[in-house]
């Protein structure tokens, strides 16, 4: 079954926005766990905009599921990473400037450094994932590297869903197939929904992980955080 992990970066970011800890970010995520979640998803960026350093130690003793930091491995993050030995990390190619993810790695032209990554936080324990697009060559790239998934980084698939559905998921299949064959873990994410998620995983079932924050967050603002959690683990089949 695929799991759903929650990013509660969005969770932060409104707390940022006034001061103080209202929401909580602890809180949110036990009730995500609470409600349903198979894990939580942290995405903390240097200039600290939304989760920050204190909140990763914050959440690391009390998420009961999976715990997956995300972020890009410079030393400040590699650093964090070795202290709290989460259960997944997750490489991300993201600049410091950047507003959100939109692109995978190049793994190929960053295989010495990826793989270097890699080994690195392999010896601390932790399930290594790399974010790439849904291009067959940079899973096999990701597999020499000696990551233990690959994240298909999903926008385009979302952007192109409304239109042609059929079109938009089929790099992703296609991608999905080659990491199933090299056996390599599969993970999606990126402007994944309520609208969208279904098709996904109807189409590659054999998903292992989910991460979702925004769609999902947004989509608890109207229904509330426990049955927008329920309807994401519909969409999962469960």
């Amino acid at each position: 079954m695929t799991k759903l992990s929650v990013n509660v970066n969005k969770v932060a970011w409104l707390r940022n926005a006034r001061g103080g800890n209202n929401p909580d970010v602890v809180e949110i995520s036990k009730l995500c766990e609470l409600f349903g979640a198979d894990g939580i998803t942290v995405h903390p960026r240097p200039d600290e905009r939304h989760i920050r350093k204190t909140d990763v130690y914050a959440l690391s003793p009390v998420v009961r599921g999976e715990f997956n930091m995300e972020g890009y491995p410079s030393e400040p993050f590699l650093n964090l990473v070795e202290d709290v030995k989460p259960d997944q990390v997750t490489l991300v190619p993201d600049s410091p400037e950047q507003l959100t993810s939109n692109h995978g790695w190049n793994v190929t032209d960053n295989a010495t450094f990826l793989r270097n990554v890699t080994s690195r936080l392999k010896r601390c324990g932790c399930r290594v994932s790399i974010f790439i697009d849904p291009i067959p060559e940079q899973a096999e790239a990701a597999a020499r590297a000696g990551a233990d998934r690959v994240e298909l980084y999903t926008e385009p698939y979302a952007a192109a869903y409304e239109a042609d559905r059929e079109e938009a998921i089929r790099p992703f299949v296609e991608t999905a197939r080659r990491v199933q064959e090299l056996g390599m873990g599969l993970n999606a994410g990126h402007d994944l929904s309520l609208q969208n998620l279904t098709f996904l995983r109807h189409r590659i079932p054999w998903i292992d992980e989910v991460s979702i924050g925004h769609a999902l967050i947004a989509d608890a603002l109207r229904m509330g955080l426990r049955e927008t959690i329920r309807l994401y683990q519909a969409c999962l089949g469960k």
